[in-house]
């Protein structure tokens, strides 16, 4: 069932950016969902990010470690985050937990920003995901490839 989600969602992002050659935020966040776990209630977090990845401006996917990553779905719009250079993450004793913890979108101006809370926390399959990204860039070379040989002849 994974696999033919991926498949649809494969099909539909390269139809989706087959004139940029670039996906949009609502199409990554697509492909994160795609591989995401069932909702958690937390996770530890030290106050030190691996990466983090805007996916539109209510949701955002954070590494905690090279192959540990969380999409954090936000209870709204989190003004700036598309733009923004860097993140923080509020946490009380090690762990981040929805309904309670904030995103807070750092630089774009001398405005103060209010934090973002985060709704709902699920694992990533950070292996699953790459493999598909690799797939998807795979397949916009092959795509750009064929559309230069069809615009030549």
């Amino acid at each position: 069932m994974k696999k033919m989600l991926v498949a649809m969602l494969l099909a539909a992002v390269l139809g989706g950016c087959a004139t940029t050659g670039k996906l949009t935020s609502a199409e990554r966040l697509d492909l994160y969902r795609a591989h995401a776990g069932e909702p958690v209630k937390n996770f530890r977090y030290f106050g030190s990010l691996n990466g983090w990845t805007e996916l539109g401006d209510s949701a955002l996917a954070v590494w905690t470690k090279p192959n540990e990553a969380w999409l954090l779905n936000l209870s709204g719009p989190c003004m700036d985050l598309s733009f923004a250079p860097a993140i923080s993450i509020t946490n009380m004793m090690g762990q981040v937990s929805a309904r309670f913890d904030r995103v807070i979108v750092h630089g774009g101006g001398p405005m103060a920003r209010v934090p973002c809370r985060i709704d709902s926390i699920q694992p990533l399959d950070v292996k699953s995901l790459r493999a598909s990204e690799k797939e998807l860039r795979e397949a916009k070379i092959s795509e750009r490839a064929a559309d230069q040989g069809t615009d030549t002849e």
